[in-house]
């Protein structure tokens, strides 16, 4: 498999729950092998219920503690540009399911910018840029994601890049600020598709018969303009971790049994 060109893959569990905890297991066996030599693994975590699972998961699992997580620094796909102490908060929500169940350095965790933080929603996304800047590798302005978790939303939209609006399109900037989003809150900061198809690892969770239209778009090559899952790929692998539910559009031939 050419790591510039990587296929898409399937992997398929019977509910929710075990998903969760099969996205869990590869997780904790990726992170161990990526530090294993002293290594840091830069992982970029998402919101929404699945992404609560999966890390809940995470913290239930025994090896947790095992893991070396001065190693491990976590950043976010995208974030609601609300109060720090908002429900809402991406942030937070992670905060609540594993990190602070971990112990994991508070200078490893990378939030961005809350909107009672001081700051603008430009100057978050510009302090955010700044902040991926200080991991940048090879040539890039920000550090190779060893696993980069994306959900998908009905609409087929990642992070906050929804489709056919210009955030999709922007290939000059590692962070932006997003106004009248179509989906609540309508101020939010996301990366941009460069910063994430710079990971090694694109795992796409989603649950629910209806994610199967986005999923079945995404995976038949639609337009990442109209389907932002479409156009998410990482360099070594990209796989879509989903429920029965969401998968009954997956041709028999993208399903990977053995993930």
């Amino acid at each position: 498999m050419a790591s510039d060109s990587p296929a898409k893959r399937v992997v398929i569990d019977a509910d929710p729950v075990s998903l969760a905890r099969r996205v869990a297991d590869r997780f904790l066996v990726r992170v161990q092998a990526r530090i294993k030599d002293g290594r840091l693994a830069h992982i970029a975590l998402t919101g929404g219920s699945m992404g609560s699972a999966v890390l809940r998961a995470v913290a239930e699992d025994p090896r947790a503690h095992e893991v070396d997580w001065s190693l491990v620094h976590f950043w976010w796909g995208d974030e609601r540009f609300v109060p720090r102490d908002h429900p809402d908060r991406n942030a937070g929500q992670a905060r609540a399911a594993l990190l602070d169940r971990i112990s994991v350095p508070a200078e490893n965790v990378h939030e961005m910018a809350a909107s009672d933080a001081g700051l603008t929603l430009d100057e978050g996304a510009a302090a955010y840029a700044a902040e991926l800047a200080r991991f940048g590798e090879e040539d890039r302005a920000w550090p190779s994601f060893a696993v980069c978790f994306l959900g998908v939303g009905p609409d087929g939209h990642i992070a906050s890049l929804f489709p056919d609006r210009p955030e999709i399109t922007v290939i000059d900037a590692a962070v932006l600020p997003v106004r009248d989003s179509p989906k609540p809150p309508p101020e939010r900061i996301t990366l941009t598709r460069p910063v994430i198809n710079a990971s090694k690892r694109v795992w796409l969770v989603l649950t629910g018969a209806d994610k199967a239209s986005a999923l079945g778009l995404a995976l038949a090559g639609a337009n990442y303009e109209n389907v932002p899952a479409a156009g998410a790929k990482g360099r070594k692998r990209t796989v879509f971790f989903v429920d029965e539910a969401a998968a009954s559009e997956v041709a028999p031939d993208l399903i990977d049994v053995d993930y």
